[in-house]
């Protein structure tokens, strides 16, 4: 039996939805500050759809543009102006950065209580430590996922492919806590046999950026795979000459019990977690 597709959209737009009801009970505007420093084509595009799903909601977005050449002290200053404005609930400064920028300073210089990406390391500490504050994004969206289509975690071996900051890391801290109650493996360049591990998954997260890495012998059967991976292959006969696709070939569909599609599975869930995150800095800001 082929298996059930996680409608990430759906599922996106319903908590979307229930946001835009909660902001229109709120005497403030939840508002979020958006830079993107450059013009890298994918960039553009997710900053355009994350604003799209701000401005649906009943939030304001304030879109901040930064040449490609902008001084790094021009980027700090900005973000500085932005954590000092009490009109703006949230930061979000669009990665990757050029590259003669620190990322890792400017991802500091944001004030913790508007950090809805979940970056500074104060905001990863509280996530480790389990002591408040917000939630990354896209592991967070996983988690939304999990429990919607009741897949049981609690005892579960879940295997992650890829140790990123954004991912990987945050979702195995997150997936062992006693309210998921998992069995975590991590999987990286560095780890032999990848398949052996695999294999083992009742829950497969693949998140190490390439594409179709995740094959169908390389899962067990009725294993549940999401998918993280967005990455951009050259295609030729599509009008944009390139298409999306996931870390997890497509043949997958026809051994595991659930899987996310890509686009429209992980994805749509990060965006709504963002904007759940810019409502609660936004109620966190009156208190």
């Amino acid at each position: 039996m082929p298996a059930v597709i996680m409608d990430g959209k759906a599922l996106g737009l319903k908590i979307r939805e229930n946001l835009r009801l909660k902001c229109a009970q709120l005497d403030v505007v939840p508002s979020l500050a958006v830079i993107l420093a450059g013009e890298d084509p994918a960039s553009l595009s997710y900053v355009t759809a994350k604003e799209k799903a701000l401005d649906e909601a009943g939030m304001k977005s304030h879109d901040i543009r930064l040449p490609e050449n902008v001084n790094e002290d021009v980027l700090l200053s900005t973000i500085n102006d932005i954590n000092n404005n009490e009109k703006i609930h949230g930061i979000l400064v669009q990665l990757p950065l050029p590259k003669h920028i620190n990322e890792e300073r400017v991802i500091s210089a944001i004030d913790p209580k508007k950090d809805v990406d979940c970056f500074h390391p104060v905001s990863a500490g509280k996530m480790f430590l389990g002591s408040g504050g917000f939630l990354p994004c896209t592991p967070h969206g996983v988690l939304c996922l999990l429990r919607e289509y009741n897949i049981p975690v609690s005892g579960s071996h879940v295997v992650i492919v890829g140790r990123s900051n954004i991912v990987g890391k945050p979702l195995a801290n997150l997936l062992i806590r006693r309210e998921f109650n998992a069995t975590i493996t991590v999987c990286h360049t560095g780890t032999h046999d990848i398949t052996g591990f695999t294999k083992q998954a009742d829950i497969l997260i693949a998140a190490a950026g390439m594409p179709a890495l995740i094959k169908k012998d390389m899962i067990k059967e009725n294993a549940v795979v999401i998918d993280v991976g967005v990455n951009r292959v050259s295609d030729n006969s599509a009008k944009k000459g390139y298409r999306l696709c996931g870390d997890v070939d497509p043949d997958v569909a026809g051994k595991a019990s659930f899987l996310t599609p890509v686009p429209g599975g992980v994805g749509p869930m990060t965006i709504a977690m963002l904007l759940q995150n810019v409502l609660e800095a936004a109620m966190l800001s009156k208190e």
